[in-house]
């Protein structure tokens, strides 16, 4: 299975950086893994919020491949334990599901052509996290999810 984090905005946190590299190189051993990243939209301060979002939903469209399932990391999405997250992932990867995007907005969330094209809406926790942060945090509970599958000891 292949699995795509599409985000908008650069992370520019040292420390965060070097805890996506880590879980870039972990996940590796467990499936095919990216990250993709959405350039800031330019002169964001003179539009307005729904501008900037459809600005972002029209970039965010332009990189999931039309093959893959999209799920939208999002505060009012499905809660799952990491267990359930674990048979989350799972039961996509059996029913034959070759690609998941999940995407992470940007500040003002998601167009509506996005939310069309997604089929979840999944939320890691009802906390406030900075879109650089919540990177790091998903990915450390994929991987998290990926030695549940195998029933390794990490979780």
């Amino acid at each position: 299975m292949k699995i795509t984090l599409i985000v908008v905005g650069k992370t520019d946190k040292k420390f965060i950086l070097e805890g996506i590299a880590e879980y870039e190189k972990r996940l590796s051993h467990y499936c095919k893994f990216e990250v993709k990243v959405i350039p800031d939209v330019k002169n964001s301060k003179a539009m307005s919020s729904n501008v900037q979002m459809q600005k972002e939903g029209e970039q965010i469209l332009a990189a999931i491949r039309p093959s893959s399932e999209v799920i939208l990391l999002d505060e009012k999405g499905s809660e799952y334990t990491s267990i359930e997250f674990a048979k989350f992932i799972e039961k996509k990867a059996i029913s034959g599901q070759s690609e998941l995007s999940f995407i992470i907005g940007g500040p003002y969330g998601f167009s509506q052509e996005v939310k069309s094209a997604a089929t979840a809406k999944l939320s890691l926790s009802r906390l406030t996290f900075s879109h650089q942060i919540v990177r790091l945090i998903f990915m450390e509970q994929l991987y998290r999810a990926m030695t549940i599958i195998k029933g390794e000891p990490y979780h």
